[in-house]
């Protein structure tokens, strides 16, 4: 999807609450990676693996200058022979570390053994995201996300529409980083100092 049709789709989702919340979504997850700096790791369930929102957030790190937002697509079937982008098992969330970013996609309840690698990445550290059906209020993916966005099966979008919208908010420049606003409030201090500075002396 580009940047006209997702344009095009705000437009038609004007006045509901999928913008606001896709965007908040979208600053957490982004707030997180260029603030914590420790990568961030995506992974989906057994029958669903996020190849699309991997590419999306792909093209919007470089187009955001934001590389923080380039994922590492962890993989439940991933083999050696596989190309190394694609070869990143499950293994991976077991190492996972303060200051990374786990963000996993569900379009159904994660099964237990999943659910058991995010709460160990947490248990670690981790900063964990969910979206997706198994990330409503009450879900154990949920319990455990320190910031969810459910998209229940009955809802007027799907998650593949979703996860464009919040790829798309997530390479916005519009969505202010930690970095960002401590860069603001370094020239807003500035500026204050040279407001409340004495006139210098005359010569």
């Amino acid at each position: 999807m580009d940047a006209v049709r997702v344009a095009l789709l705000r437009e038609v989702l004007a006045g509901t609450e999928w913008l606001g919340a896709t965007r908040r979504f979208a600053g957490v997850l982004r707030g997180s990676v260029v603030s914590h700096g420790g990568g961030l790791l995506l992974v989906g369930t057994e029958e669903y693996e996020p190849w699309h929102l991997a590419a999306h957030l792909v093209d919007e790190a470089a187009w955001s200058g934001t590389p923080e937002l380039t994922p590492t697509l962890v993989r439940h079937d991933a083999s050696a022979a596989d190309p190394a982008h694609l070869a990143v098992g499950l293994g991976r969330l077991a190492a996972a570390r303060r200051g990374e970013t786990l963000l996993v996609v569900s379009p159904q309840v994660p099964g237990a053994g999943l659910l058991e690698r995010v709460h160990d990445a947490r248990r670690a550290g981790a900063t964990v995201l969910a979206l997706g059906a198994g990330a409503g209020e009450g879900d154990d993916l949920a319990t455990m996300a320190h910031e969810s966005l459910s998209v229940p099966e009955a809802t007027d979008l799907d998650l593949d529409t979703v996860q464009h919208l919040v790829s798309a908010a997530a390479g916005e420049n519009s969505v202010p980083s930690p970095r960002a606003r401590r860069r603001f409030r370094d020239r807003l201090s500035a500026l204050a100092d040279q407001l409340t500075a004495p006139p210098p002396a005359r010569w």
